[in-house]
């Protein structure tokens, strides 16, 4: 017996759910349908309940009318001669039955009495006023009434039961034939309805399917590309204004990632070439053991410098996805300034740079992560200071929030390079570059490290003076 076998895409593809075109038509054609077979119902039971009437109407008039010929018939010439009467009466109404019978049940007067069916001709009762019976593929209604035959002539009244039949044939045909019509328009219609459907909810979701043709043909090449907001409606407005917003900040981030990527090949480049310049060198001839341990000592600082660098590249990428510890607890700015300019003393003494600190603040945070961030401002200022120069440090308490003033002295930083200071591997300008050794990603770190604890650092330099200001929530802020 061989084994049953499954095939993932037949059944993946037999899931497959309707698309939002085809389910709109559909609710078209149901609604569409839905409200003709009332409207139908509705019509159907009006035309029947008028036909009703009128063939009730029929019926009470030709019970009149023989009611009316019995009163006039006083005398026995009068009765005998009533059958011809009621012949004459009926004469040009052929669709009209009726069967007539004296209170013993033998028929008087008998009209096309063979549209009457067996059981009616034998004097069975009809059950109800306005019953209905079919006879030979016709179709009748029914009344059946006692009257009251006038006295004459020595002779009593006699009651007479009168059974009459109308032939309402031609009122079921159109009847049908109005029921069909109405089933086929409504099949009509609601075919009208989804195709009309089907084309309004292909023109309404193009938008959503330019965004689908969109996102097939992103690519980290192609990411320019923006939909039409003008075009969209309203419905879909906010969806094509959210892609082109993603696709805003995707470019961005590609953007920045190459930069990133180029600065990081650009910055470990020279290292690197440092190393194989002085190991090819080391290598090209037999060496002492002091100029061996010169060149191992002098690699182990580029080691070094690549290493720091990885370390804060890595801690950069952390703090952006929020993997970083954020212990809540109070740490006093100013106990943390004061220990890194007690830290930082010596190398502000070799470079004949005063250090200032005034103000106090508690703010809630990571000890470490806070104290790291300050460090990286502090030895900043250190490195554009010129000699002879002040830092300035000022830190003030508000209500929620608690700011760090960083103020030095030095070379002024261009108005275009503000925005991109925090961007890693960043240098204002070359002058900068010369004061130090790092790599750029200091005061970037900064940046990630104030906006885990929920502040922002900004920056201002002019006139030869630059202010890097940090606001924090304070310790009583985060409380609340």
């Amino acid at each position: 017996m061989a084994a049953a076998t499954v095939d993932p895409d037949g059944a993946r593809r037999a899931r497959r759910p309707l698309s939002l075109t085809a389910r709109l038509a559909l609710l078209f054609a149901a609604l569409a349908a839905s409200l003709l077979i009332v409207v139908g119902v509705v019509m159907g039971r009006a035309v029947d309940a008028h036909f009703r009437e009128l063939d009730d109407h029929e019926l009470s008039g030709k019970l009149n009318l023989i009611e009316n010929l019995m009163r006039r018939a006083r005398t026995v010439a009068e009765r005998e001669a009533l059958p011809q009467r009621l012949d004459d009466a009926f004469v040009g109404h052929d669709m009209v039955a009726v069967l007539m019978r004296d209170d013993e049940g033998s028929a008087i007067y008998a009209l096309h009495a063979n549209r009457f069916d067996a059981a009616q001709i034998e004097g069975t009762p009809l059950a109800r006023a306005g019953a209905m019976w079919q006879k030979d593929g016709r179709q009748f209604i029914g009344r059946e009434e006692t009257l009251v035959l006038s006295a004459a002539d020595a002779v009593a009244a006699t009651p007479v039961r009168v059974l009459l039949g109308l032939d309402i044939s031609h009122h079921a045909r159109f009847l049908d034939e109005v029921r069909a019509r109405l089933w086929l328009g409504i099949s009509v219609s609601a075919l009208a309805a989804a195709l009309f459907g089907w084309v309004a909810a292909y023109k309404g979701l193009a938008p959503l399917r330019r965004v689908t043709a969109a996102a097939h043909g992103l690519s980290a090449e192609r990411l320019d590309m923006r939909l039409a907001e003008r075009d969209a409606p309203a419905e879909v407005r906010d969806l094509v204004e959210a892609f082109n917003g993603m696709l805003d900040r995707l470019e961005s981030s590609f953007r920045r990632l190459r930069d990133y990527s180029a600065d990081i090949a650009h910055e470990l480049r020279t290292p690197v070439s440092n190393l194989m310049t002085q190991t090819s060198v080391a290598l090209s001839q037999v060496r002492s053991p002091d100029e061996y341990r010169e060149v191992l000592g002098s690699n182990l600082e580029e080691y070094e410098r690549i290493a720091r660098m990885v370390s804060d590249m890595l801690f950069l990428a952390q703090t952006e996805n929020g993997r970083l510890p954020r212990r809540p607890e109070a740490v006093e700015l100013a106990d943390e300034v004061r220990a890194l300019v007690e830290f930082y003393e010596a190398l502000a003494e070799e470079q004949g740079v005063t250090v200032r600190v005034r103000g106090a603040a508690s703010v809630s945070g990571d000890r470490l992560m806070l104290r790291r961030a300050v460090s990286n401002l502090l030895s900043n200022a250190l490195r554009h200071t010129p000699r002879g120069g002040a830092i300035e440090i000022e830190i003030e308490q508000a209500d929620e929030h608690a700011t760090l003033t960083v103020k030095n002295p030095g070379d002024t930083i261009a108005a275009d390079q503000l925005a991109a200071i925090f961007e890693r591997f960043h240098r204002a300008s070359p002058e900068r570059h010369r004061h130090g050794e790092g790599a750029g990603l200091g005061l970037a770190i900064t940046r990630s490290i104030v906006v885990a604890h929920g502040g922002r650092v900004t920056v201002t330099s002019g006139a030869g003076l630059t202010i890097f200001r940090v606001t924090l929530p304070s310790a009583a802020g985060a409380q609340h």
